[in-house]
């Protein structure tokens, strides 16, 4: 069975052609943040056994292409709706086993697809064992398999003393390995602050690392946002980034910061880059649309490590976006139990932001205010995640890339309400977002929560 969409608005990745050339005249300049490799245009796209097999003109036949004309099944999309390729969020905490009463793969995978997500790659901490070599992630592929509502891929851990079991994890499809430059606020999962013998070990693939460096870490207990703030300030970002920098350098290997807190790091990463430093760099929905300044103490949904920050360091961050130094927005979806995330005190609640399946229209009504495309946003969460990872078959609709599809109303509003994750707990309740997603598409069929067909997916596949 065909499948075609017929949309006025489609994003298509520049580089792809269709037949004659269709799609090779999208505009790739970044100047007015309008998009690095996706444009907008009309077009049908044809989908075959799972794959994007043509890029035709809007109103294009298909009678010359096809045998059976008849075999096709035509979804047109409405004025108000755009076709996008299916977002990629390479960093999500789904828990699962051991502690899938914070979040599990079936709950996390269903917010996913809602939220026009339709890959997914899962952190390797707060399972029940942690993912810390090729035996403890055949336990976390045998969790999830069958559960999946949209495909799912896992990063593997790094910690004292596993430097050894890091090539069979990724001989067994880990993306890469994550670490803690301090303590992870789970005992299963300790601190790695020389990161250097996992880089070697890791040689081509990469070292995701959490970077706060505990020397500029305080205490803070009680409501007051203010003191969790001063607790984490910038500095502790900013040094633990240039110690990370400083190991790629040494060693040759690929880093990865996460969720990027600190504008101040923003000069030394670009030098780093320029200097020829293997670094890549991700930041979060809340770290771009929450500031400081609106948190009211006490409201423990807010917190995550590193905080949310003032309204200036937002606007500073938007700009990194901007100039290529930030690369993509993941959503470090880290929810909890409403026990453990709404104390009311800022030392004891448990740090994490669920935002699985809202990333989308959250950055979208911060940017547009900003004067940024649709497009420029999309591309920073589906084609820049797709490519850390090297799934370059995913996150773009482009020729012989899966039919991973979301259709959006971008200008269409909404109150965040019911969420499909474990725990709805988000500061996000109640607000009036812009981007609604009526449905999602993986390899060309539209999910449904009551079938998941998500595969899980190894690092290698194409």
């Amino acid at each position: 069975m065909r499948t075609v969409f017929r949309a006025r608005r489609v994003l298509l990745t520049a580089a792809t052609a269709g037949r004659e050339g269709f799609a090779t005249d999208l505009c790739t300049a970044r100047g007015d943040a309008g998009g690095r490799s996706l444009g907008e245009r009309p077009a049908a796209v044809l989908v075959e056994d799972g794959r994007i097999a043509e890029i035709l003109p809007f109103d294009a036949p298909l009678g010359p292409l096809l045998d059976d004309p008849l075999d096709v099944t035509e979804i047109v999309l409405a004025d108000d709706e755009v076709l996008i390729p299916g977002l990629v969020d390479t960093h999500v905490h789904v828990n699962e086993p051991g502690r899938t009463e914070w979040e599990g793969f079936a709950s996390a995978t269903r917010a996913a697809a809602a939220g026009g997500v339709t890959t997914i790659v899962d952190m390797p901490l707060n399972s029940l064992p942690p993912t810390l070599d090729a035996s403890s992630l055949e336990i976390k592929r045998k969790a999830a398999d069958g559960q999946c509502s949209v495909d799912v891929g896992f990063w593997g851990g790094a910690v004292p003393g596993n430097e050894s079991d890091l090539a069979g994890l990724l001989a067994a499809g880990a993306f890469g390995a994550k670490c803690f430059l301090l303590d992870s606020g789970v005992p299963e999962f300790p601190p790695l602050p020389d990161p250097r013998g996992a880089l070697r070990a890791l040689g081509d693939a990469v070292l995701l690392a959490h970077a706060e460096d505990a020397r500029f870490v305080g205490s803070a207990e009680g409501p007051r946002y203010t003191d969790f703030l001063a607790s984490r300030p910038p500095a502790a970002e900013d040094s633990a980034i240039e110690a990370l920098l400083r190991a790629a350098q040494e060693t040759g290997g690929r880093v990865h910061v996460v969720h990027l807190s600190s504008a101040a790091a923003l000069p030394l990463l670009a030098q780093a880059r320029a200097e020829g430093v293997r670094v890549t760099v991700e930041t979060c929905p809340h770290y771009l649309a929450l500031t400081a300044e609106e948190v009211p103490d006490g409201d423990t949904r807010f917190k995550c490590c590193p905080p949310v920050r003032e309204e200036a360091n937002r606007d500073l961050l938007w700009q990194g976006l901007a100039d290529g130094v930030i690369d993509m927005i993941v959503s470090d979806h880290s929810p909890a139990t409403p026990e453990l995330k709404g104390t009311g005190d800022f030392g004891s609640a448990w740090g994490g932001i669920a935002s699985l399946q809202i990333g989308l229209p959250v950055v979208w009504t911060e940017a547009r205010g900003r004067g940024w495309s649709f497009a420029a946003v999309v591309e920073r969460m589906a084609v820049a995640p797709a490519d850390l990872v090297g799934l370059r078959h995913k996150g773009r609709i482009a020729v012989g890339a899966d039919a991973d599809l979301a259709v959006v109303a971008p200008d269409e509003a909404f109150t965040v309400g019911a969420l499909a994750h474990r725990h709805p707990t988000t500061p996000y309740a109640g607000r009036t977002l812009r981007g609604v997603v009526r449905g999602t598409w993986l390899r060309g069929e539209r999910v449904d929560p009551d079938r998941p067909h998500g595969r899980l997916i190894r690092r290698g596949d194409t």
